[in-house]
């Protein structure tokens, strides 16, 4: 089938739209914590399935300790951090404006690949990133009477929304630095459904420290009783249940199917595209109007994401 890599991305970029929705319902009604908590071990299990069924081993093999370290680190960094900015940026500044700020996980991720894996990064690179933080700020910035510039949105969503795209961006590369060694652990005589089943697997890697992750902070912050609550909110819990069936679930294998069948920069670029695609659900669902500066925010910001890939 023609395009069946775009058509791919388009479809991933749809479920992360639907992620990001039901998300913000979950983190209003259950806690931001609880929500992670419960997504990352549902995750767990599902990829557990994947692997029993595909390995025949329900846990990754084949694993070294530079494996779970990185892998570990991309977790805290992408997970713990990164999706505990983002989910509390839903509650701040909505769904809508909080996947804004995850156009920077591009820009963020190339930035942490030239410090950490001296990949090159040239000037049009740069162009793309101020291009992607200029559409950002057309959003989120608006003057006021007095003709001083300011945020439009609380200065807290502001900085949850860069810590998302922050944690994204740095976890990816973390996550690569990972999976290169695992690759690299992996026997020559291994059959070669493990090395397909790799990305599967380091995800469950990724799931598990996250979600211990975020127990351990509910465990200091004394939330553990979050979770006892949580289980009497069946409303609660099937929003939760639908994140991630749309994200760790759906959205991941997804993406991984479509970075196969097309070229990453393409695949990237339109996984890419959910600020666009959540404008109007979110309008619908929360009644609020549409505004040509927002959407010339995001079509700005989008551009710069299209311009860091295909240039």
């Amino acid at each position: 089938m023609e395009h069946t890599g775009e058509i791919i991305a388009l479809l991933s970029a749809v479920s992360c739209t639907a992620t990001a929705l039901y998300a913000s319902e979950a983190s209003g009604r259950l806690g931001t914590m609880t929500v992670n908590v419960i997504r990352l071990l549902l995750a767990s299990v599902f990829l557990a399935a994947v692997l029993w069924i595909t390995t025949g081993s329900p846990y990754p093999v084949h694993t070294d300790w530079n494996t779970w370290l990185y892998l570990s680190l991309s977790a805290i960094v992408g997970y713990v951090f990164g999706d505990y900015c983002l989910y509390n940026s839903y509650l701040v500044i909505g769904p809508k404006t909080g996947q804004l700020f995850m156009t920077l996980a591009p820009p963020i991720a190339a930035i942490a690949g030239w410090i950490m894996l001296d990949e090159k990064m040239s000037w049009k690179s740069w162009f793309a990133m101020a291009v992607t933080i200029s559409g950002i700020a057309l959003s989120i910035l608006s003057r006021k009477e007095d003709r001083k510039v300011r945020f439009s949105i609380p200065f807290k969503g502001v900085l949850l929304g860069i810590g998302a795209g922050l944690g994204q961006g740095v976890g990816l590369v973390l996550s690569k630095i990972g999976m290169n060694h695992y690759s690299a652990a992996i026997p020559s005589d291994a059959p070669a459904i493990t090395g397909l089943m790799m990305p599967f697997a380091s995800t469950m890697i990724r799931a598990i420290i996250g979600c211990i992750g975020f127990l351990l902070i509910m465990a200091v912050q004394k939330e553990l009783g979050d979770m006892k609550k949580a289980a009497k909110d069946s409303k609660g819990l099937k929003y939760a249940a639908l994140t991630t069936l749309f994200g760790p679930v759906i959205g991941v294998s997804l993406s991984l199917m479509a970075v196969r069948y097309t070229e990453t920069g393409i695949a990237s670029t339109l996984m890419a595209l959910t600020p666009v695609l959540i404008i109007i659900p979110y309008s619908i669902i929360y009644r609020q109007k549409i505004t040509f500066k927002e959407v010339a925010g995001v079509l700005v910001s989008m551009t710069g994401v299209a311009m860091f890939f295909m240039l």
